[in-house]
């Protein structure tokens, strides 16, 4: 039982891991645009219905969002984000 609870937890930092640094690096690419960039990522996967893409990129906007206090973070901008990936 310990095993199994070891494991789940190794995998959930390794998720932890992976959208912290997709942040990382999307907010050294482009910080003002990289919550608009992770919004627009999530918003693709959440067309294709790749639940789990979703996800990483929706974690990885909030994680953007805390660590980038010049990211533009405009609603109206993120739903017509949305709009756009959803229309294609």
């Amino acid at each position: 039982m310990l095993r199994a609870f070891y494991r789940w937890l190794n995998r959930r930092r390794e998720i932890r891991r992976r959208w912290q640094t997709d942040a990382r690096l999307l907010v050294a690419h482009d910080a003002p645009g990289a919550y608009y960039e992770a919004q627009r990522r999530a918003a693709r996967s959440r067309a294709e219905g790749a639940s789990g893409g979703f996800l990483q990129w929706a974690k990885t906007a909030a994680e953007i969002a805390r660590i980038a206090p010049n990211a533009e973070m405009d609603i109206t901008v993120v739903k017509k984000i949305a709009d756009e990936e959803l229309q294609k």
